[in-house]
């Protein structure tokens, strides 16, 4: 199942957990796999790096099965997320040192007092997050009064807002029903709702309604919707050398996925619980970025293409739905050296 990726229910909870997470039991707070093949040795500082199931994450198991993290001497316990949710309060309350998370939720972090760090970007959502409306709904202005089942403060959420607020529809425009992605999916194949927001795979369930379609995607918002590896702040300003191998390790996998990409398939299709085929059909809907799209996304811009200007229009909206309550501080949300630094080795 792929990840339920929210940021106002993390809001919640991350104010809930600076209040008991000195005497927190990590044990009996979160449920983690620790995958095999981790590594550690002798006083060096390892990575506790926590993923959960989005295309654009899965790659982390190729990192790990194809032992790139031990030859980019990188120390890491790679923690896998039944939730995703879990994996966000784990590492505000710093039960792990880094995380794969969306930008949308690391502003709401920062909006919540976390000093997270933003390192590399793992990809884009271009479609993988979909609208998908019933028969006879034929534009976002057809919303108007009907019934839309979402996951309240996910990503997907967030996209729907977006697309209102595009038509000049605000949230009240349209009778928002909460439901878990995929009791929403259900809900909507049911007949229980006129349209649903939802992500790969759900997306599949949901168009499995006679007559249903997608309405838009993420790929009607280039940029909207990212996926990054976010560091503690503390740990990237104490162990820099090792932010640099998680970094150099992720871009030697996409080396590797390269020329090998039916065996990278097979590893993140079992991780991901489906078949080779099902992850194919995700494939388009996430577009991976290369060191170059990198070095782009981290530089000043006036469009989505560039992770300052999207962090400001996101920090805005989020301000505007009552999402957040005020605009957070994102001028040192961003950390390009360690990317830099992998492109100019790469020379």
């Amino acid at each position: 199942m792929l990840k339920t990726r929210s940021f106002l229910s993390y809001l919640i909870l991350f104010i809930f957990s600076l209040s008991v997470v000195v005497g927190c039991n990590p044990a009996t707070s979160i449920k983690t796999t620790n995958d095999t093949g981790s590594t550690s040795s002798g006083n060096t500082a390892s990575v506790s790096l926590g993923y959960s199931a989005w295309p654009g994450w899965f790659p982390w198991q190729v990192t790990q099965e194809q032992g790139i993290f031990q030859a980019n001497n990188a120390s890491v316990e790679l923690k896998w997320f039944d939730g995703y949710l879990e994996s966000i309060n784990a590492l505000n309350a710093q039960q792990i040192t880094a995380n794969s998370q969306t930008l949308n939720d690391t502003i709401s972090a920062i909006a919540g007092g976390a000093e997270q760090v933003i390192v590399l970007v793992n990809d884009n959502s271009t479609g993988n997050d979909k609208i998908i409306v019933r028969e006879g709904i034929n534009s976002i202005a057809d919303l108007k009064g009907k019934k839309v089942a979402a996951e309240e403060g996910t990503v997907d959420h967030y996209l729907l807002l977006l697309g209102l607020e595009q038509e000049g529809l605000s949230p009240e425009d349209i009778e928002f029903i909460p439901l878990e992605t995929g009791q929403a999916a259900t809900a909507f194949v049911g007949g229980q709702v006129d349209a649903v927001a939802v992500f790969a795979p759900f997306t599949t369930q949901a168009l499995k309604r006679n007559g249903s379609k997608e309405l838009f995607s993420s790929k009607d918002f280039p940029g909207a919707i990212s996926d990054h590896l976010v560091f503690t702040r503390q740990f990237v300003e104490e162990n820099p050398e090792q932010v640099q191998a998680v970094v150099n390790s992720w871009f030697a996998t996409l080396d590797y996925m390269e020329p090998n990409q039916a065996q990278a398939y097979e590893i993140m299709a079992r991780r991901a619980n489906v078949t080779v085929e099902e992850y194919q059909d995700y494939a388009e809907g996430t577009t991976i970025f290369s060191v170059e799209d990198n070095l782009k996304a981290f530089q000043p811009g006036n469009d989505a293409s560039s992770l300052q200007y999207s962090a400001q229009q996101i920090s805005d909206f989020l301000v505007k739905v009552g999402l957040a309550p005020q605009v957070p501080d994102t001028s040192q949300l961003f950390d390009d050296r360690f990317v830099k630094a992998y492109a100019e080795k790469a020379k």
